[in-house]
């Protein structure tokens, strides 16, 4: 496979329908990981999706979306398999169900990738309610750790759903204990671990990878960023909000955009570099990938602030 992808995100790509009252509807093309991937080609990396869509017209606009920012579509499977729905009832408080039993998603096979696909792999990305659906969760941990075995650094997002109950602790502990960057907001942890403070729960998690980077995320109070005993705190910079939908994704891309592009850069500026990919998408409706010259302008005004 020539000209292969530095940057991977595999997971799910899905459709959010969303009510708008008086039974009407819309359809957002979305899903965390593929965000992830969107955001990563967006911000100039060498990224591919990998992961199964269907062939109607959500696949349509799923495959289309991803063109549209330059992502590598070459690992992105299509099937005849119904589409994954997300409904979402509302909003704030979120309230949502998934509609998909065997649907798309659930049919991605790595086996019928390209040959040499991962050859020129750097960075993996995973997370989101695919690590909850089986049988692709358990493919996709396996794919985490052979890429892990073959020296990709590994990026890991739980982004909590109602799809993640007891029964996922054991691949929230494989997966953390594989990571070299751990992403969770303060919500995550509050579901991931029921009854918990969040201090509490953040130890708890970190106790599994207690080297790995760890950015908590806390909305628009801002964002800690951890590794071994370094820690670095930061406030969101100030912006016209639209929406929030995404931001957390694009936090993540910031991230390992930074850590790719940079890996000298101190702590507080990969911080600021996640911060500042997440506020960029706030400015924009829906989980649009944030557009680098925002990011950039609001990465240099958080290191000029923090001198």
């Amino acid at each position: 496979m020539t000209d292969a992808p530095v940057m991977l995100c595999a997971g799910e790509a899905l459709t959010d329908m969303i009510d708008q009252g008086e039974e009407r509807w819309v359809s957002r093309v979305g899903g965390s990981t593929w965000n992830v991937a969107r955001a990563l080609a967006a911000l100039g990396e060498p990224a591919a999706f990998a992961g199964a869509i269907s062939r109607d017209r959500f696949g349509d606009a799923l495959w289309a979306a991803s063109e549209a920012v330059g992502l590598d579509t070459r690992l992105l499977q299509r099937v005849d398999r119904a589409p994954l729905l997300a409904i979402v009832e509302k909003s704030e408080p979120p309230r949502y169900f998934f509609i998909g039993e065997n649907s798309a998603d659930l049919h991605f096979d790595p086996e019928a990738l390209p040959q040499g696909w991962s050859g020129a792999l750097r960075w993996a990305h995973f997370g989101g309610i695919s690590l909850a659906r089986e049988p692709l969760a358990a493919t996709l941990v396996a794919l985490a750790g052979q890429l892990k075995a073959q020296g990709v650094a590994i990026s890991y997002d739980p982004n909590y759903r109602n799809l993640m109950t007891a029964a996922y602790a054991p691949t929230l502990e494989r997966m953390a204990g594989l990571a070299d960057v751990i992403k969770v907001s303060d919500d995550d942890l509050r579901g991931l671990f029921p009854g918990m403070e969040v201090d509490a729960a953040l130890q708890r998690l970190r106790a599994f990878n207690p080297g790995a980077y760890c950015l908590l995320t806390r909305g628009g109070q801002g964002a800690s960023l951890f590794r071994g005993a370094q820690r670095v705190d930061a406030r969101a910079p100030q912006v016209a909000v639209v929406d929030t939908v995404g931001a957390g994704d694009a936090s993540v891309a910031g991230l390992l955009h930074s850590l790719a592009r940079h890996p000298g850069r101190p702590l507080q500026s990969h911080l600021h570099a996640a911060l500042a990919a997440g506020s960029a998408a706030c400015q924009q409706a829906g989980a649009t990938p944030p557009q680098p010259p925002a990011m950039d302008r609001l990465f240099e005004q958080l290191e000029g602030e923090a001198q």
